[in-house]
C-alpha cells in the first residue's frame, strides 16, 4: 500500500508563490512516476503536472505551463510542485498521486493512490 502526505498549501495573494511537497512511502518511490492534480469547488479533478521516475520527463496542463514546476528527490521519497505567479483561478485542493504502473500519465483514472489533499487559496 502506498501512502502519500501533502504539505505546503495555504493562502497567498495573486502573483505570489507556494511550494507543495508530497512525502511517499510504501513502495519503491524511485521506480514510479508521480503526479499532481487539483479540484476546485464544483469542478472535476484535473491534471496539473506529472514527472517520470528519473525526473527527466515532465508534462504540464496548459493552464499552469511556465508558472508551475514539478520536481522530485528520490533520496527523500518526495515530489514537489513549485507554483509561481499564482492566480485566483489556481484556488483548489491539490492532490499528490501515484500511478499503478511506472510510467507517466496525465489521465486521472491511471492514478491509483492519492494523498488527502492540501488547500491552496489565491486571493485577488
Amino acid at each position: 500500500q502506498v501512502q502519500l502526505v501533502e504539505s505546503g498549501g495555504g493562502l497567498v495573494q495573486a502573483g505570489g508563490s507556494l511550494r507543495l511537497s508530497c512525502a511517499a512511502s510504501g513502495r519503491t518511490f524511485s521506480s514510479y512516476a508521480m503526479g499532481w492534480f487539483r479540484q476546485a469547488p464544483g469542478k472535476e479533478r484535473e491534471f496539473v503536472a506529472t514527472i517520470s521516475w528519473s525526473g527527466g520527463t515532465t508534462y504540464y496542463a496548459d493552464s499552469v505551463k511556465g508558472r508551475f514546476t514539478i520536481s522530485r528527490d528520490n533520496a527523500k521519497n518526495t515530489v514537489y510542485l513549485q507554483m509561481n505567479s499564482l492566480k485566483p483561478e489556481d484556488t483548489a485542493v491539490y492532490y499528490c498521486a501515484a500511478p499503478q504502473s511506472p510510467g507517466v500519465s496525465t489521465v486521472n483514472h491511471e492514478y491509483h493512490y492519492w494523498g488527502q489533499g492540501t488547500q491552496v487559496t489565491v486571493s485577488s
